[in-house]
């Protein structure tokens, strides 16, 4: 499979994921100038780009997802806070159906659509600095994760627990709640969110910006509450994130959020199929989610361990576990050897085996960007491990005819930890006592070939939820869906027969308070796709 779905997902890969390398200027607009609508003067003009300007064809086709090219009427550039309400205003009078890119990491057609007429492209802002006047890190939407880690380590030694891919851009992957390889020791990137600045669109059809942030007499908290995992392009147009961990105090900027590790020890286990047989595979899934479930409470001495489980079609040849520790020492190494051990405990097959040390900005940093791919993705949380008939199903999809033809994986990866030390209601994540994230992947290289691969990641995923039709409705096991692997199947009724609406997979019992943010900063609908929160009383 392309490198896409095999590195892009673990980071996770966003709604209206950011993508753009680069410095920019320190942050921070005074009060006065978010409500002229920006920083001053735009470094990049704001004209339009239009079909036959040499530049439309590489704006239009930078999503990684190369099922979806989209044709809007015209592109537009933002380079502040006051392009980003300029473009936004000039769409919502001409009547343009709006759209925005910064990373271009989605995997459905929201960005992309043939619906969307005005996209506007965020990746110019990229910039990565520290607020004094807030006491709070600010991350503008186009930087790559691998950006903002490079910056936040080299200039205070800190980080933002986030995506363990380096070039997902910041700007949809935090509106999702943002996890990675450091979730399990501090959680979500949006458990340390203070603010954000959003342009909102109001009843009267006027742009502006604003800023929220999570102080309790803040009269916007309800627009900062709702970019804590609500998902993307749903309210507005985020211009700026700003970070604070939650009891942070003082001013020195090196205690206001997570410190980075020193190095981490990464590891590899690969089985091969040859020497996997439906016992063996069933066996190797079911430690991997016992595993989990008996090391993922918050303050387990494994929170600093975090893994994926691929679990490869027959045709890659083999079944990998990938990890590290947030450590380097000899205690790390010992952790990960402990782990492997337990996973491989009763297989018969014996995997190879490597690791080795890492710095941090080594392991974190290293920005590798790939060709767009041709993908279907699909996703689930886990409670707790998967049953005994899921793991047959997988083994028969993964391992049959179907296994060696078509290209496809289903990634099992580590959850928990801190992530479910926050209540639910805190952040608009209303998963919080999940122990893994199930992804399920089908690619093809052909523009054409998509129907074998796509059929197989559907069939897959109906057959792994049989029990409660055919998508992962919240129970024992299953805990819905996650918001930034987006699944318009989840809203087709002939692939979802479950009853449960889509909306109650992604947000739960969130749903109804986002769609009263909703209808509060985007009364008129201006900000919307397939899977975007509805306003109160336009249905599913």
């Amino acid at each position: 499979m392309a490198d896409v779905t095999r590195r892009g997902v673990l980071g996770g890969a966003a709604a209206l994921g950011g993508a753009a390398a680069g410095l920019g200027a320190p942050g921070g607009a005074s009060a006065a100038a978010v409500r002229a609508g920006g920083q001053g003067p735009s470094a990049i003009g704001p004209a339009a780009i239009v079909p036959g300007d040499t530049r439309y064809a590489s704006l239009t086709r930078r999503g990684r997802n190369a099922r979806f090219v989209g044709a809007p009427d015209h592109v537009r550039l933002a380079a502040s806070t006051r392009d980003a309400v300029d473009a936004v205003q000039r769409a919502v009078d001409e009547g343009r159906r709006i759209a925005v890119r910064s990373g271009g990491h989605c995997f459905e057609d929201f960005v992309d659509g043939p619906s969307v007429k005005a996209l506007i492209d965020l990746s110019p802002m990229n910039s990565v600095s520290y607020d004094a006047r807030r006491r709070a890190f600010v991350v503008e939407p186009g930087a790559l994760l691998g950006e903002v880690y490079r910056r936040l380590f080299l200039g205070w030694g800190v980080t933002v627990p986030a995506g363990a891919t380096a070039e997902v851009g910041a700007g949809g992957h935090i509106l999702g709640g943002g996890y990675g390889a450091l979730s399990r020791r501090h959680g979500l990137s949006v458990d340390h969110l203070y603010g954000v600045e959003v342009v909102v669109v109001d009843a009267r059809g006027r742009a502006r910006a604003v800023v929220a942030t999570r102080e309790p007499g803040d009269p916007h908290r309800d627009l900062w509450w709702a970019h804590t995992g609500g998902g993307g392009g749903t309210f507005g147009v985020v211009t700026r994130y700003w970070f604070r961990s939650p009891g942070a105090t003082g001013s020195d900027p090196a205690r206001l959020l997570p410190r980075a590790p020193e190095s981490v020890y990464s590891f590899r286990a690969s089985w091969s199929w040859k020497d996997l047989d439906r016992r063996s595979f069933t066996r190797l899934v079911d430690n991997h989610g016992g595993w989990h479930e008996r090391n993922s409470a918050p303050g387990s001495p494994y929170a600093g361990l975090f893994s994926v489980l691929m679990l490869n079609s027959r045709r890659a040849g083999t079944v990998d576990l990938m990890g590290q520790v947030d450590s380097a020492d000899a205690g790390a190494r010992r952790l990960a050897d402990a782990y492997v051990a337990e996973v491989g405990q009763g297989v018969r097959a014996r995997p190879a085996r490597s690791g080795r040390s890492r710095t941090w900005l080594q392991a974190a940093a290293a920005v590798q960007e790939s060709e767009p791919a041709f993908f279907k993705a699909k996703a689930g949380y886990l409670r707790r491990r998967c049953t005994e008939r899921q793991a047959g199903v997988l083994y028969e999809h993964l391992s049959g005819r179907r296994g060696e033809e078509v290209d496809g994986t289903v990634w099992l990866v580590s959850y928990g930890g801190q992530v479910n030390a926050v209540p639910a209601e805190a952040t608009a994540v209303a998963q919080r006592d999940s122990v893994l994230k199930a992804i399920y992947l089908g690619g093809w290289e052909d523009p054409d070939g998509a129907g074998p691969a796509l059929r197989w990641v559907r069939d897959l995923y109906r057959a792994v939820y049989a029990d409660t039709g055919g998508v992962p409705v919240p129970g024992a096991v299953s805990d819905g869906s996650f918001v930034n692997y987006p699944d318009a199947d989840l809203a087709d009724p002939a692939l979802n027969t479950s009853g449960t609406p889509w909306h109650a997979l992604y947000h739960k019992r969130h749903y109804p308070r986002l769609q009263r943010v909703k209808a509060r900063w985007d009364p008129r609908d201006e900000f919307r796709h397939a899977l975007s929160v509805r306003l109160p009383g336009a249905g599913a």
